[in-house]
């Protein structure tokens, strides 16, 4: 077993005094409590007297004095036919958003959707989801949406809506008509569009992903003749070669590709085998953390690692890198992948670079195995030159009408200054944005859609493939589908409900059949077609642009998405997104400059005690590139490559997408909201392609600093081991040397110490068991045999599979109702997940090639013999008989004991009423930044099974028990013992 030192961050590792100090204390501050005038005259409401004394006599004598306030409850009058109160329904649906996509089942209660889990009938994305899937529910109840539609800035009816655009639309008969749009899945909305199309002939179709992979669809032109995406089977490859793409987490399908990579990583007695992950990257992502082998390089040397593995592959040239360990990853990936069964992708949008890609899986016989052109994935179909043709065509005046779906230009398009200056030309411009983002302000009409779980819809991911979307609520405001805007505009009669069942029931043979699919969710081949495609691709002509590229400047950039915001769109708005730790950095609420722990201390004097996750007010940074500046805090990041910087997208927005995503100054005057990468993002006139990796900034320090709520060291173990890490040779060689070290440690010295039924001859020794048992107890008359005949819940996360990607965490706080607590909150250490990812480091800091990420997933044991239930003077937290660690919180007086008893760090005390839980109006918690969690609106996403907490508790997992009783009754009805089906 490894013994490598783990490390939460820097100051850990190195011990330093801001660290122990920071750690030996259990809360961060003090208690806010207000008893200057007496405890009778105090100004706080009556739950901080209860935790602050108990009950006592005088806090009692308080609480008995205030009166609740009284809350009618209206019956049905008239009961709908498919909802019972006080019980769930569940819909089939589709979460497709700019060609991301995930099959989904919704759960609603009493109409409302709270709640989404996978549609394991996928069999692309299975059992799978991502955070914003898990977020985006809290997107329907976003007080921010519009209301209604609107025309030069003011609210107006759909009628007179529909009469302007007409007429825009005819008057722009001598100039181009365009419809811009993000990838459309849908078979029907491109019906839609078709009909649109036709009714106008000087309508054109452009599609812009403001994270393209424009450059892979090139490629594969130039390489297959098909402007196309394959299917990638991740879980077929033995040997899996990742270039800058971070297929776990952000690139192209990551719900599906983690899927399949899991696959191929379960290991146990009777598997011995894994798929062996190799990755090369410029920064530190979630799916290098979790490469079996791992080496960095700048932005600008891609093209050339892609060549060397080329070379390497083809011919056997031995690569000859200045980075030793990056020679050496790249010849032993090479021999594995020439074994079979090999992968390689690659995260550059850069045509040249994917056509070197396509060679390399050509020449390892990937085509038709790994890489699947029979079955095409239809994510991204963006072309960036058109883009960039329809913005030169707006600033010379030719485009007449302008009609915008799914697409913020005047935000995300990297000269968004030269777009809106093209906008302002055109004398029809319309926006189907739900709310009024950086460009529906700049549009003359604005006529918002219905939110996916409002509306009919349908997604083809991959050819043949078909998935379905149904409303799981009425329209909560006067929106309209797009695709019925465009059929009234094109002269349609029809409804696009009208189009959508007619084509569904024609295409799947009847109303029944489409009954059943929309049950299902989803409508899939039998059996999956699997082929290949001949490369044709100009090998010589590709490595020859490669090599005559620019080289890098000292520094490079590299923007990205992050696990939670992604590219931006609603999800900047979106709080529980926001507060979301970053899988490696831990920070929320912003974005900021990441670089390695050598570059900040030797370029930025930025020391160690004064810029890492002990100290959150940062030291600043300015990169500056062609006249633009980008002023954001420094967060270090071991792994990182030294020459590079690395910044996010998705911050920086308007305040007209919400308060929550705003940029700019919260109530205490502090920056806030972050800054927009895109105006850095190039156009590479070569490729035809936008850019990612800037190579040309500069980048120099600043005197200013800028706070930054990290959480990775809000929890200490206080040298306690925390991680048990094999290699593969060294579990096949002894798959049950931890279950011995284990049993060792409590006492058992035998061979097979778990088998405890074993004769005695084989070393088994109950004395030894019964003798520990009582020594080992805080509770010597408990009866153990009585306790393992109830049922016994556990939680059992296999850590082999676990990438980090935080989809759980959104999930627990979407299941439990956990609060937002804004960005000042998290600097005081009150986060309130209830589940977290705890995230290690190991290695060198100072030499990135070196560092290892481990993650670990982090709630409640439920310990047995738990530490925090019998310090508790109220008993607010007990045992049950089923094994749970129980929380009563109207009995907690927040003494807090239970949290320092905890060694796992779990238990989280409710400092403010951050969900208006309390029957005191002046209890209430608010900031801007929590984007009025507490409006009327929002909460109605809150899950009715669940309390919704008021301050002065301590709050931790419970493992659900609100599902562990509806499985129980579900059990109960079938005469059948609990199973985990039923949960």
């Amino acid at each position: 077993m490894s013994q490598k030192k783990y490390w939460k961050g820097l100051e850990e590792l190195n011990e330093t005094p801001a660290f122990v100090q920071g750690a030996s204390n259990e809360f961060k501050e003090d208690l806010p409590f207000d008893i200057g005038g007496g405890l009778l005259q105090a100004e706080t409401p009556r739950r901080d007297f209860l935790k602050f004394l108990g009950f006592s006599t005088a806090a009692a004598m308080v609480a008995a004095s205030c009166e609740m306030p009284v809350r009618k409850v209206i019956p049905y009058a008239i009961k709908p036919e498919d909802i019972q109160p006080g019980v769930a329904n569940y819909y089939a649906s589709t979460f497709a958003d700019g060609g991301d996509y995930c099959a989904v089942v919704v759960k609603t209660r009493d109409g409302r959707p709270i709640k989404l889990e996978a549609n394991g009938k996928s069999s692309i994305t299975g059992c799978g989801t991502s955070a914003r899937v898990q977020a985006a529910v809290l997107n329907l109840y976003d007080k921010t949406r519009l209301r209604q539609p609107m025309a030069n800035g003011k609210e107006e009816t759909f009628a007179n809506i529909d009469k302007m655009v007409k007429d825009g639309l005819s008057a722009a008969a001598g100039k181009q008509i365009y419809l811009l749009t993000s990838t459309i899945l849908s078979p029907t909305t491109k019906e839609v569009i078709a009909k649109f199309l036709a009714k106008y002939p000087n309508a054109k179709h452009v599609t812009y992903d403001s994270i393209s992979y424009s450059g892979m669809l090139l490629a594969n032109a130039e390489s297959y003749g098909k402007r196309a995406l394959p299917s990638y089977h991740f879980d077929k490859a033995k040997t899996i070669f990742s270039l800058d793409a971070d297929f776990l987490a952000t690139w192209l399908s990551p719900v599906e590709y983690a899927y399949q990579y899991a696959a191929g990583r379960k290991v146990n007695k009777t598997n011995l085998s894994m798929s062996r992950h190799y990755h090369v990257e410029p920064t530190h992502t979630v799916t290098g953390a979790s490469a079996d082998y791992r080496a960095t390089c700048r932005p600008s040397e891609i093209g050339a690692v892609a060549t060397a593995l080329y070379n390497l592959v083809a011919n056997g040239t031995a690569p000859s890198f200045s980075n030793k360990t990056l020679n050496e990853l790249l010849t032993k990936a090479a021999g594995d992948l020439k074994k079979g069964n090999g992968l390689v992708v690659c995260g550059s949008n850069d045509k040249n670079i994917q056509v070197v890609v396509n060679a390399i899986n050509n020449a390892i016989g990937a085509n038709g195995t790994t890489v699947n052109w029979a079955i095409e994935s239809k994510y991204k179909q963006g072309i960036d030159a058109e883009m960039v043709n329809l913005v030169a065509d707006m600033n010379a005046d030719k485009v007449g009408a302008l009609l915008l779906f799914d697409v913020n230009p005047a935000y995300d398009y990297h000269e968004a200054e030269k777009f809106v200056s093209g906008l302002s030309k055109v004398g029809l411009s319309v926006s189907f944005a739900d709310r009024l983002d950086e460009t529906a302000q700049k549009v003359k009409i604005v006529t918002p859609d219905n939110h996916w779980l409002e509306s009919w819809g349908d997604a083809e991911p991959k050819t043949g493939y078909y998935s379905f979307i149904q409303p799981t609520i009425a329209p909560l405001f006067k929106t309209r589908a797009f695709q019925d805007s465009l059929l009234t505009w094109a002269g349609e009669s029809a409804s696009y409900h009208d189009l959508w069942s007619s084509y569904w029931a024609a295409k799947l043979g009847g109303q029944s059949a489409l009954d059943q699919a929309l049950q299902n969710g989803v409508v899939e081949p039998s059996a999956p077609a699997v082929g290949g495609a001949g490369f044709a691709g100009n090998t010589t002509a590709a490595i020859s642009a490669i090599q005559a590229a620019p080289k890098g400047a000292e520094m490079e950039l590299v923007l990205y998405q992050n696990v939670a915001i992604g590219y931006g769109g609603a999800w900047s708005n979106n709080p529980w997104l926001q507060e979301l730790p970053d899988p490696i950095t831990k920070a929320t609420w912003d974005n900021y400059i990441s670089m390695s722990p050598k570059t900040a201390k030797e370029k930025f004097n930025a020391e160690l005690t004064s810029i890492t996750e002990v100290e959150a007010n940062k030291i600043q940074a300015k990169i500056t590139w062609n006249g633009k500046e980008l002023l954001l805090p420094i967060v270090v990041v071991p792994g990182m490559h030294n020459d590079v910087v690395a910044v996010a997208f998705g911050y920086g927005r308007d305040k007209g997408v919400g308060r929550a995503a705003a940029s700019g100054t919260d109530k205490n005057g502090k920056l806030v909201g972050g800054k927009n990468a895109y105006p850095f993002v190039r156009f590479n006139a070569s490729s035809q392609t936008f850019d990612y990796a800037n190579t040309a900034i500069k980048i120099t320090p600043d005197t200013s600093r800028h706070e930054v709520a990290i959480t990775q060291t809000h929890h200490s173990y206080e040298g306690r081991p925390i991680i048990h890490e094999y290699t593969l040779d060294e579990f096949s060689k002894d798959p049950e040397a931890l279950l011995r070290e284990r049993y060792a440690a409590i006492g058992h010295y035998t061979e097979k110490p778990w088998e405890h039924h074993a004769a005695p001859e084989k070393g088994y020794d109950p004395d030894m068991e019964a003798k520990f048992r009582d020594n080992g107890t805080l509770y010597p008359n408990y009866d153990h045999e009585a306790s393992h005949e109830a049922i016994h819940w556990g939680m059992s996360v296999d850590l082999n599979t676990c990438t980090g990607c935080m989809a759980c965490v959104v999930a627990c706080q979407a299941e439990n109702n956990i609060s937002v607590v804004g960005k000042t909150h998290v600097l005081k250490a009150q986060e309130m997940h209830w589940l977290r990812i705890d995230r290690y480091f190991s290695g060198d800091p100072n030499n990135p090639d070196s560092v290892q990420t481990v993650f670990q997933p982090m709630m409640c044991q439920h310990c047995d013999n738990a530490p925090c239930e019998n310090v508790c003077p109220v008993n607010a937290t007990s045992h049950s008989s089923e094994g749970l660690n129980q929380m009563t919180y109207n009995r907690c007086i927040g003494t807090k004991y239970c949290a320092n008893n905890c060694p796992y760090k779990v238990r989280h005390f409710n400092w403010m009423d951050w969900n208006g839980a309390d029957c005191f109006d002046d209890n209430l918690y608010e900031d801007g930044r929590r984007d009025d969690m507490n409006d009327e609106l929002t909460r109605m996403v809150l899950n009715p099974d669940v309390t919704v907490r008021s301050r002065g508790v301590m709050e931790k997992c419970s493992f659900c028990v609100q599902r562990q009783q509806e499985g129980k009754l579900e059990a109960k009805k079938e005469g059948t013992p609990v199973k985990d089906k039923h949960v």
